[in-house]
């Protein structure tokens, strides 16, 4: 560990307005992943979860050089583990968000402000929406090492032609931010030195909108692109009674007939 890496935390979270604001900081290692990284993310997404004033969470980096490089290789040899029950726990929550299994039932927005290669594409993805730096590279380069995109990258063809998926994967070949919009792979493409704000701007929607509705949407939406519709239904079905039966859905009736903002409980 670099005596920098000593001085100063390597995920940094700052409160803005509704948003949770979570920074890596290791622009030495190109923000790279590696022990603590992953249990400070973690950490984040669980008191983000845990905060009722929390509508969203926004995942950028430090530094002009990577949003993130992916797995710190060097950290990975070293064996470098968790050493608490608590930083195991953020750990599972971290691996159950770049898994696409959970993690965090709050939205979570990408702010890459640089390239993003390998996991740090596979991060990107995992968000619920991505906004890039417009001189950013993105791509998946495994195959040029010898792997494959182990993080996420080989279920791309869920969600982009397959023929595109087959070219990311196996030439490893990094792609634009404007060809990844027209992919449909993110959400927008801003100058370096407005992605946060861009992701803010998205934050401040979300949260003008019910937090039981949100947090449904984002369940439902994400099973729906990868699980059997038999396994969704049921999810829908129950979603349907809890949501349309909360005291924030009468409020946003409500709200709608006395033309005012409404005032959201989550309950």
């Amino acid at each position: 560990m670099s005596s920098q890496e000593t001085a100063e935390p390597q995920v940094v979270t700052e409160r803005r307005g509704s948003a949770l604001v979570v920074r890596i900081n290791r622009p030495e290692a190109r923000n790279a992943f590696n022990a603590a990284v992953m249990a400070g993310i973690g950490n984040a997404l669980l008191r983000a979860d845990a905060d009722p004033e929390v509508r969203a969470v926004i995942l950028t980096g430090t530094g002009d050089r990577a949003f993130c490089a992916g797995m710190d290789l060097k950290a990975f040899a070293a064996g470098g583990a968790p050493s608490s029950d608590a930083d195991q726990a953020a750990m599972a929550t971290f691996g159950a968000f770049t898994s696409g299994t959970g993690g965090c039932a709050k939205p979570v927005i990408c702010a890459a402000q640089a390239t993003a290669l390998a996991g740090g594409f596979e991060l990107a993805l995992a968000c619920d929406l991505v906004v890039v730096a417009e001189d950013a590279r993105l791509g998946l380069p495994e195959a040029k090492r010898g792997l494959f995109a182990a993080g996420g990258g080989m279920y791309l063809a869920r969600r982009i032609p397959l023929a595109k998926a087959l070219e990311l994967t196996m030439t490893g070949e990094p792609i634009t931010p404007a060809e990844a919009l027209s992919l449909g792979l993110i959400n927008a493409v801003v100058p370096a030195a407005q992605v946060v704000d861009k992701a803010l701007e998205y934050a401040a929607k979300i949260a003008e909108n019910g937090p039981l509705a949100v947090a449904a949407s984002k369940r439902l939406v994400r099973m729906a692109a990868f699980e059997p519709l038999a396994e969704v239904r049921p999810v829908h079905a129950e979603l349907v009674g809890s949501v349309f039966g909360s005291d924030d859905a009468k409020e946003g009736a409500t709200a709608f007939v006395e033309r005012r903002q409404p005032d959201w409980k989550g309950r």
